[in-house]
C-alpha cells in the first residue's frame, strides 16, 4: 500500500500565563485574540513547536498570523476545524494546513537540528525554533502568542498560554503546519533510512523504533543525548 503523503509545507510587556485547565473536547477559538484586539495589538502570531520528545530529527515550528477580519468575524467555515495538532487526523491536517497557508496573512517556519539539540538540549531547542518562526513571517507581529511559556530573548510583547494549542486557533494552527511540515520531512527521511520506520513513527519512541536502534545502530539524524535504548 503507498505510503500518505502529508501536504509539503515550504516555508516590554509580558502577560502572566494562563493556568486555567482545558474542558472537556472544546476546540481551540479566537477568544484569546479578540481580548489582545480590544488592547489595540493587530497583528498577533500564533507560535507553536513539534518533534520536542522524538529521538530523530530536528525540532519544527511555525508562526501564523490570521487577518483581523478573520479573527473578529470568524468569516471561514473551516476555522472552526482548526484545533490542537495531535488530535485531528493526518488528512484534516494536511487539508487545514492548505487552507492555513491560503488564507493566513503571514506564517513563519523555524528549525533547529538534531546536532544543535545535542550541543544545547532540548528546552534551548523549542525556544531557539519558536523565536526563528517569528523572525522569518514577512509580517512584523504587534504580539505574540506562544503555546507553554514566553520566549526568551524577543522584544514583542507576548503571552505563554499553557495548552495553547487547544485554546488559541492562532496557535493551534501553528501546530498543524509545522506538525504537516515535520512528517512530510520523516516521510522523504524514511526513505534515506531505511528500516526505522519513520514514516510510520516520526522519530518518536516506538518498540519498532528501538528494535531498529538495537539492531542498526543510530544515524547521524538521531539525538545521541536522548535515551535510544528500550526500557
Amino acid at each position: 500500500m503507498a505510503k500518505e503523503r502529508p501536504l509539503l509545507v515550504f516555508q516590554s510587556l509580558f502577560w502572566r500565563i494562563e493556568l486555567h485547565s482545558v474542558k472537556g473536547n472544546t476546540l481551540a477559538d479566537f477568544q484569546i485574540e479578540r481580548k489582545i484586539i480590544q488592547k489595540g495589538f493587530k497583528a498577533i502570531a500564533g507560535v507553536d513547536e513539534v518533534g520536542r520528545g522524538a529521538l530523530f530529527g530536528p525540532v519544527i515550528a511555525a508562526s501564523v498570523i490570521f487577518p483581523q477580519k478573520v479573527i473578529k468575524r470568524n468569516i471561514f467555515e473551516w476555522v472552526n476545524e482548526i484545533d490542537d495538532s495531535k488530535a485531528i487526523s493526518p488528512k484534516k491536517r494536511q487539508r487545514l494546513a492548505e487552507l492555513i497557508l491560503a488564507h493566513a496573512a503571514a506564517v513563519g517556519v523555524g528549525s533547529v537540528t538534531n546536532f544543535e539539540i545535542d550541543q544545547n538540549n532540548i528546552y534551548w531547542a523549542s525556544m531557539s525554533a519558536m523565536r526563528e518562526a517569528v523572525e522569518r513571517m514577512p509580517i512584523t507581529p504587534d504580539f505574540i502568542l506562544v503555546d507553554g511559556f514566553t520566549l526568551n530573548d524577543v522584544d514583542y510583547p507576548q503571552k505563554g498560554v499553557l495548552q495553547g494549542d487547544k485554546k488559541s486557533t492562532s496557535i493551534a494552527a501553528a501546530s498543524i503546519v509545522a506538525k504537516v511540515l515535520r512528517d512530510e520531512m520523516m516521510f522523504h527521511l524514511d526513505d534515506v533510512y531505511e528500516g526505522y520506520s519513520l514514516s510510520k513513527n516520526k522519530g518518536y519512541a516506538t518498540k519498532e523504533h528501538f528494535r531498529a536502534l538495537k539492531e542498526k545502530g543510530p544515524t547521524s539524524l538521531h539525538r545521541l543525548t536522548f535515551n535510544l535504548r528500550c526500557k
